[in-house]
C-alpha cells in the first residue's frame, strides 16, 4: 500500500465543540499510542541527547499541542531521576483538551497547563530552554506547520524536538487494523487514527518544512516503526556552539 500525498480534511478532535466522553476516549487512546507505538521512546531519546550536554539544574520546557499532557508528566519524572528538573508548561489550543489535561496532571508541581495557540505563542523570545511538539504537527496545513515551527524555535533557547507520525502504507495498514480492533470502541480514534497517518509528513517533507521555517541546523530522523523526529540543537556542548 502506497500513499503518494498528504490527505486533506480535519480530524474530529479538532472540532470546536466536542462530546466530553468522546474526547476523553480519544485522548486515552492517544496516551496508548505514545506509550506503545513510539511517542514516548522517541521523545526520551531526543531529550536525553540534549540534556546530556547541560549541567544538573532547572530548565523550562514548553510543550505545544499537549493533548492530555501525558508526555510532559513522563518526561518530568524521567528527567528528575537524572538530575535535571524540568518545569514544563503544557499547552493546547483546544479549551476542552486543556481542561482534561489539567485533570490528568492532577496538580503535578512541575507540569502546568494553559491554553496557547501554536501559531502565535504568547511568550517572549528565548523564554524557554526547549520547545516540544509530539504527535501534533500533522494537524496543521503546511503553511501553518511552518509558522508553528518558527514560533517554537523563537521561544526556545537551546532548541526543540518535534516528534510525530511518519506517513507510509504500512503505517496506514497498522492504523486501520487498530481502528478495527483496539480502537473500535472510540468513534473519534476510529476516524482520526488512520487520517492522522494519511496527514502525517514524510522525512523529505519535514526537511522541506524546516528549510521554509529557516531552521538551518534542524536534523530530521526516522524511527521504527513509523515515527519521525526533527531536532534543533543549540545546547552549549554541541560541536560548533559556544
Amino acid at each position: 500500500m502506497k500513499i503518494s500525498a498528504r490527505a486533506a480534511g480535519s480530524e474530529l478532535m479538532d472540532e470546536p465543540e466536542l462530546d466530553p466522553e468522546d474526547l476523553a476516549a480519544a485522548l486515552r487512546d492517544l496516551r496508548g499510542v505514545n506509550r506503545w507505538l513510539g511517542g514516548w521512546r522517541v521523545l526520551r531519546r531526543c531529550m536525553a541527547a540534549l540534556l546530556a550536554r547541560l549541567p544538573p539544574g532547572h530548565y523550562r520546557v514548553l510543550d505545544v499541542g499537549t493533548g492530555s499532557a501525558d508526555l510532559p508528566l513522563r518526561l518530568a519524572s524521567w528527567a528528575r531521576h537524572r538530575g535535571k528538573h524540568l518545569d514544563i508548561l503544557a499547552t493546547d489550543v483546544h479549551p476542552q483538551t486543556v481542561e482534561l489535561a489539567r485533570v490528568n496532571t492532577g496538580g503535578a508541581p512541575d507540569v502546568k497547563v494553559e491554553a496557547a495557540d501554536a501559531l502565535a505563542l504568547p511568550y517572549s523570545d528565548g523564554e524557554f530552554d526547549f520547545a516540544l511538539c509530539s504527535t501534533a504537527l500533522h494537524h496543521f496545513e503546511e503553511q501553518d506547520a511552518v509558522q508553528a515551527l518558527r514560533e517554537m524555535n523563537r521561544v526556545a533557547r537551546y532548541g526543540m524536538v518535534i516528534n510525530d507520525l511518519r506517513r507510509s502504507g504500512l503505517a496506514l495498514l497498522g492504523a486501520r487494523l487498530l481502528a478495527a480492533t483496539a480502537w473500535r470502541g472510540s468513534r473519534f480514534t476510529r476516524h482520526d487514527g488512520p487520517l492522522s497517518v494519511r496527514r502525517a509528513f514524510t522525512a523529505a517533507e519535514l526537511r522541506r518544512l524546516a528549510r521554509a521555517a529557516r531552521l538551518p541546523n534542524a536534523r530530521v530522523r526516522t524511527h521504527l516503526p513509523f515515527r519521525l523526529s526533527l531536532v534543533v540543537d543549540r545546547t552549549p556542548g554541541r560541536p560548533g556552539t559556544p
